[in-house]
């Protein structure tokens, strides 16, 4: 694949995943010093790894969730917790998963990720 075939496979999965307003808000928010970056996460992370057929989104978007729980990535992690609806992640495999970090990454960080899912899921009931 080319760069451009890359980036455009990469966004086809990002707004499928994360959904065409959040990336147009991103896209729209591109600015000379973050062009590049926008344009190497299309790329890369949505057009080289969550393109790849070795994990379904569902996993994907699981394995994601656990992962920015483990470093602590709250804004990234709320973005995440959101998206994973997209891909038919139910509450309770977020719970699950949250429960599982618990142990792996500190009660600390799953309470502050259970409160972060809560205040996600009420906004998403009154959708």
């Amino acid at each position: 694949m080319t760069d451009d075939e890359r980036y455009e496979a990469g966004m086809k999965v990002r707004r499928a995943v994360l959904g065409d307003a959040h990336v147009d808000r991103s896209l729209e928010n591109r600015t000379e010093h973050t062009e590049e970056f926008q344009n190497f996460i299309s790329r890369y992370a949505w057009g080289e790894i969550w393109t790849r057929d070795g994990l379904p989104r569902h996993t994907r978007s699981l394995l994601t969730i656990a992962m920015m729980v483990a470093l602590n990535r709250g804004e990234e992690l709320a973005l995440h917790l959101r998206a994973a609806r997209n891909n038919g992640v139910t509450r309770e495999e977020i719970k699950e998963v949250l429960l599982q970090t618990a142990i792996y990454c500190g009660v600390p960080a799953a309470n502050s990720a259970f409160h972060l899912a809560d205040k996600i899921f009420r906004e998403q009931d009154a959708e």
